[in-house]
């Protein structure tokens, strides 16, 4: 009796297997189709965890002496919340430089933006999201009364500097 049932519980757990294997078999469909409308989502797209190409900081210009602006580009250090700061400290320019652009390229590949208006003051500043990592890129542009920006920094902005 105990041999009988094995037998027929290994011939049920095999067509249950065939059927299973079939039933993964791609469709072939011959012939034409009438189109149906079917509502699909696409699976989200995970962030990029690291850059495909890392930016190089590039060649910066100099205004000149009457338009000379300062500026001080730096990380806030904290890890829950990594900022990039950029500060204007002063220059010869303060009052006739129009804008200061800043762009922020992040680590993992995403770019901010931001912009300082005029009129500028000593303490203006633009905050920007960064990561705690120490190959952030800042580029900074300061656009003169003639309207030509100029980039007056462009350097990797570590997450915390140890002195």
């Amino acid at each position: 009796m105990k041999k009988i049932l094995v037998i027929i519980s290994t011939l049920m757990l095999c067509v249950l297997l065939v059927l299973a294997a079939g039933c993964t078999q791609p469709v072939t469909t011959t012939g034409s189709s009438t189109p149906t409308m079917a509502v699909t989502t696409a699976p989200p797209t995970p962030p990029p965890t690291s850059p495909a190409v890392f930016s190089t900081p590039g060649p910066t210009q100099t205004l000149p002496s009457y338009w000379d602006i300062e500026v001080e580009v730096e990380s806030n250090g904290y890890a829950p919340d990594p900022k990039i700061v950029t500060t204007v400290r002063g220059g010869q320019g303060l009052t006739y430089i129009l804008q200061i652009d800043v762009k922020v390229t992040r680590t993992d590949g995403i770019v901010e933006n931001g912009i300082i208006p005029s009129p500028l003051e000593i303490g203006d500043s633009v905050a920007l999201n960064g990561t705690d990592k120490n190959h952030d890129r800042a580029e900074v542009w300061a656009t003169d009364p003639q309207g030509t920006m100029v980039k007056i920094f462009d350097d990797y902005v570590p997450f915390r500097s140890y002195n």
